[in-house]
Order: structure tokens, then sequence, then C-alpha cells
């Protein structure tokens, strides 16, 4: 199985990574099939060959973790970024995406319960028959009355 993999390079307190496609079981300094593009973590810029990405993504390379959410986080891929470290988070941030998640399904619901109530008022109104009640005629407006001019004889 192919990967997309970093690979890193450059000298000792100066890290660059190289983005290289690669068999899933080889060491990332070894032979590699592509060289993708080149990572500076120092200045957070990346040059990247978007189209060779998508290209090796579409043939079913995997991507690491960390990959992923560089290629996300610079705008050549989009997805939602994955949890690249094997810790879990603490309680407190358990806490808040357990709350986060029953948010969001509350709110699910509540949208889905307001769309069937709208469906079903509109599907009542469509078979309600329309009432045949009179329109009272509007009145014309009375024409203006113009005073004659009258001069006065001095």
């Amino acid at each position: 199985m192919l990967a997309l993999k970093l690979s890193r390079t450059g000298k000792k307190k100066n890290a660059l990574y190289s983005l290289i496609v690669t068999e899933k079981s080889n060491d990332p300094w070894g032979k590699y099939l592509e060289k993708l593009g080149t990572y500076n973590p120092h200045t957070k810029v990346g040059q990247f060959v978007a189209d060779r990405i998508k290209y090796w993504i579409e043939k079913g390379a995997q991507m690491t973790p960390t990959v992923n959410n560089l290629l996300i986080e610079q705008k050549v891929i989009e997805g939602q970024k994955t949890r690249a470290s094997k810790s879990q988070p603490g309680k407190k941030k358990q806490a808040e995406i357990a709350s986060a998640q029953k948010n969001q399904e509350s709110a699910q619901a509540a949208a889905k319960k307001d769309q069937d109530a709208a469906d079903a008022a509109a599907k009542a109104e469509a078979e309600k028959p329309a009432d045949e009640t009179p329109v009272a005629p509007v009145p014309e407006p009375a024409p203006e009355v113009v005073p004659e001019n009258t001069e006065s004889v001095q």
C-alpha cells in the first residue's frame, strides 16, 4: 500500500521536510516513488504539487495524519483534520467534545422538527379549499374641486 509521508531533510536544528510517495512499510529515508513537495516548519511555508498529490490520493495512496492536517492547512486538499497524536484528550477536552456533539445533535433534531412542521403546514395550506369571500369594491376617489378664480373689483 502506498503512503504520502514526510521525510526529514536539512541540517541539525534546521529541519526541512520533503513530501514523498513510498510504500507504507518503507522507512521515509529510503527509496521513494515521487517527491511531491517540501515543507519548512520554521516559516510554515510549503511548496506542493497539488495535481500530483490529488492523483496519488485518487490512486489509493494513504496519508499520514500529519500529512493530512498539513495539506488541509495549506489548502491543497479539502476535508477535516484528524488527530495526529495517539494520546487521548484530557477529561476537560473530552467533556467539551461531548457537549459540542450533544449540542450539534440537538440543533439538528430541532431543525428537522421545524422543517417537518413547516412541511406539514404547507401541505395543510395546499389541501385547504380556497375561500370564496367576496372582495369589497374599492371606492373611486372623488374628483378634486378646483375653486374658480374670483377677481375682486376695486
